[in-house]
């Protein structure tokens, strides 16, 4: 389900689309988002980087004619800031949200949520924190410096695994010089 349902516009295309991560089982899934974690951790992740990542996710959303709120933080300080036609402030609350579970865990919110369900719960069931404060939908990305959390990149409108693989897309564009 989309985070904002309400919302017009088609679904992230095949080439970004999460149902890589849906075709999976609990454990083959958990084991793909922790190597993408280890994949997109970097030697140095700046302002000028920010900018970077921000403005190829909002383009590529223009492009593909997407609906949603993005941003990157460092730290509680939100570095960048967008939205496409079509989304809402709900995505804002989203995104909230799903920078928290990535400050709290210090892994993506896709990741944190089937790392729940690979123990046979819900993070809404075990996790023990206010659900309108922290939500393990997936969009919530860790920024990682050599091993070391200093931030996230978020996507909120989409279902939640097209979500977090926009934000993947991203990084890796970002990453090959593509961004």
């Amino acid at each position: 389900m989309s985070e904002n349902p309400g919302a017009p516009g088609p679904t992230a295309p095949s080439d970004a689309s999460g149902g890589r991560y849906r075709a999976l089982d609990t454990d083959a899934k958990l084991a793909v988002l922790l190597a993408e974690e280890r994949e997109l951790d970097h030697d140095v992740f700046d302002l000028d980087d920010a900018w970077a990542v921000g403005s190829w996710i909002r383009r590529t959303a223009l492009e593909r004619g997407l609906g949603v709120g993005f941003a990157v933080s460092f730290g509680e300080q939100r570095v960048f800031h967008a939205a496409t036609p079509g989304s809402g402030a709900v995505n804002d609350a989203w995104l909230d949200r799903k920078f928290r579970v990535v400050r709290h865990f210090a892994h993506s919110t896709l990741a944190v949520r089937t790392q729940y369900e690979a123990g046979g719960s819900t993070f809404d069931e075990a996790a023990a924190l206010d659900p309108r404060q922290y939500q393990a939908a997936g969009g919530g990305f860790p920024l990682l410096v050599r091993g070391l959390l200093v931030g996230a990149v978020g996507v909120s409108g989409l279902e939640m695994h097209d979500d977090h693989a926009l934000v993947v897309e991203a990084l890796r564009a970002h990453r090959a010089g593509r961004a």
